[in-house]
């Protein structure tokens, strides 16, 4: 009997022991798996974006940083501002660029850091990447009029709401920086010639997406640019441009890998059907999570159109897929991660729930109201 009762015992902890041993293997070869699509993201990434959009960005954001006084920023940009023309300047720049949620943040960084009100910095930072003319043509080419135009206004409105909040909640009452050089006025106009030149440099790959129209501009303008950069800055002008870029990439370009990286898992955790199952209606709850789910994924420039489609196709209602379009250009998991190291956690925070809450009301407002 006791022997019987031996074999049965032994019996049980070998299955057991399989059975863990089962489950560990399974749940490392998932765990592996999604580190390959992690690092795959990141490639990805890395490949469409920091060549063509992130490594101009930064040098753009650089000049502004080092090569235009804080006064010309402050001009424009800075609390003490008229705020008609602050924000409708923050607000209607995004038309000029062809950004995506995470090449704007260099830009960002680069007007915050030097003196812009947390207002007026804010309203670009969400109106940029979501009502560059591009984006806008699209959508009402492949969405329909009433979403391109719905975007394209309501997207200004929310950026001036947000920042007007932020102003209110957080403007700086400091606006001197420390540790920033300033040169008084632009030492010469060249400044803002080289301004529009790196401007060019960044929209010329969105403008000519194909590689040999792209090139046959691009190059060009680049090796203007490092020629006319040599011609007028001098030494201590060209090190002090080239240090505030290396800044901004050593502050950014690390979070913003990670983000990416789990960015593409989540992607991979949450398929689209998934989400088109809870946002399909036109419940409050359908526009909150169209808007988060929107705020966690990562769009490049204008791939938030088809994507969007896809899902409009598989069942999604318009109000969702406007909350969609106003908060997935905006908000990245990278883009977040990147935000809260600049401005700080509360201020971060308080910017991206801003965000998520006007996107889903804007949203649900559209979807019930007006369409």
């Amino acid at each position: 009997m006791n022997s019987v009762i031996e074999d049965i015992s032994k019996t049980f902890e070998t299955k057991s022991i399989n059975s863990i041993s089962t489950y560990f293997e399974t749940m490392t070869s998932y765990i592996i798996d999604l580190a390959y699509i992690g690092i795959a993201s990141v490639k990805e990434y890395l490949a469409l974006h920091v060549l063509l959009c992130l490594i101009p960005a930064f040098f753009l954001a650089g000049a502004i940083a080092s090569l235009f006084s804080k006064e010309s920023v402050l001009k424009f940009f800075g609390a003490d501002a008229p705020k008609y023309v602050s924000y409708s300047v923050a607000a209607i720049s995004g038309c000029l660029l062809a950004v995506c949620s995470c090449t704007v943040l260099p830009l960002f960084a680069g007007i915050y850091k030097r003196g812009a009100g947390i207002g007026p910095a804010t309203t670009f930072l969400f109106s940029a990447p979501a009502i560059n003319v591009l984006a806008i043509v699209y959508t009402a080419k492949i969405l329909g009029y009433d979403l391109g135009v719905a975007r394209a206004v309501i997207a200004i409105l929310l950026s001036v709401f947000i920042g007007l909040v932020m102003s209110f909640l957080y403007e700086r009452k400091d606006v001197e920086k420390k540790g920033i050089k300033t040169f008084g006025d632009e030492k010469h106009a060249h400044t803002v010639w080289l301004f529009l030149l790196l401007l060019a440099i960044l929209v010329t790959p969105e403008i000519l997406p194909t590689w040999n129209p792209m090139l046959f501009v691009e190059i060009p303008l680049i090796l203007i640019t490092v020629y006319v950069s040599l011609k007028w800055f001098d030494r201590d002008e060209l090190e002090s441009w080239m240090g505030e870029t290396w800044f901004l990439v050593k502050q950014i370009t690390p979070l913003l890998l990670i983000g990416v990286f789990f960015a593409g898992i989540i992607v991979e955790l949450l398929p689209a059907e998934y989400v088109v199952k809870y946002v399909g209606g036109t419940t409050v709850t359908s526009y909150i999570i169209a808007s988060v789910a929107a705020a966690l994924m990562y769009f490049s420039t204008l791939t938030e159109v088809p994507i969007i489609s896809a899902l409009t196709i598989l069942g999604m209602g318009k109000g969702p897929a406007l909350s969609m379009l106003l908060a997935g250009p905006a908000l990245s998991l990278p883009n977040m991660i990147v935000i809260n190291r600049i401005m700080g956690f509360q201020k971060g925070m308080t910017y991206i729930s801003l965000v998520v809450v006007v996107a889903a009301i804007a949203g649900y407002v559209f979807g019930m109201y007006i369409f």
